[in-house]
């Protein structure tokens, strides 16, 4: 299956009093069409890291992204346009990723508007995308403080669908949640994923969700990928000491 994204020997060099910190070490992988791939790892493994560099959020040192055949880490212009259309981010604290002097149909018919919509067709696509995400179309009205934590997530996925993007990376989106909603998340995004053929990039340290939800795990320690294979291979059989002692700090 041909891969919606291919990432080439990544890395960002981060420096705190003069002293350099590698936070990503030189990784590689690739997510195919249709396919959910899990980064986890413990807090400063390099995950949210890696997100951001492949949103755009920040530059690498060293090496190459492709998303959807064309390179874009150094793109500028109507290129650079063109991959915001290809990949949306939705992040952890769906609060926060709002703006709260707008209702939350007004935050996700902002990207449709920048992206040529007229205002009644930006409202038209809102509300469909409310209800793909299982909302009534009165949330459209409502404000992010005047909604649940899940109900808020749900509208933020809303918003990072608004342009038909190839692939979304979602930066601990259940790890706010509470266990019942956690779940509801994963089931809508299940969803997504089979009736759009949506490719994810899910960053979790949560071992349980990522096992309910994606089709590969890559394991990150130190910034680099130390392991690699389907959620149920890491769980059953880990190879590396590290990724063991993730298992047992999550499970016992």
């Amino acid at each position: 299956m041909e891969a919606i994204l291919e990432v080439k020997n990544l890395t960002k060099v981060f420096y705190k009093n003069k002293v350099p910190f590698t936070a990503v070490d030189q990784i590689s992988f690739c997510i195919k069409k249709g396919e959910c791939v899990a980064i986890v790892g413990e807090s400063g493994s390099g995950k949210t890291t890696t997100a951001k560099i492949l949103t755009q959020l920040i530059r690498p040192d060293a090496g190459n992204v492709f998303l959807d055949g064309t390179e874009y880490i150094h793109a500028k212009g109507k290129l650079r346009k063109e991959f915001y259309t290809k990949i949306q981010m939705v992040f952890q604290m769906p609060q926060d990723s709002f703006d709260p002097r707008h209702s939350l149909g007004d935050g996700i018919m902002e990207s449709i508007r920048n992206y040529g919509m007229t205002k009644k067709e930006a409202q038209k696509r809102m509300i469909e995308l409310l209800q793909m995400v299982e909302l009534a179309p009165e949330y459209a009205k409502r404000y992010p403080h005047q909604v649940s934590g899940g109900q808020c997530q749900r509208a933020a996925i809303a918003r990072a669908l608004a342009i038909s993007p190839k692939l979304i990376v979602c930066d601990e989106a259940t790890s706010a949640l509470d266990v019942t909603v956690q779940a509801q998340i994963v089931t809508l995004l299940k969803k997504l994923k089979q009736e759009m053929g949506l490719s994810l990039l899910f960053i979790s340290h949560d071992l349980g969700v990522v096992q309910n939800l994606c089709d590969r795990v890559l394991v990150m320690y130190q910034g680099k990928i130390v392991e690699e294979g389907t959620p149920n291979c890491i769980i059953q059989n880990p190879k590396e000491n590290y990724t063991k002692k993730l298992i047992e700090s999550v499970f016992l």
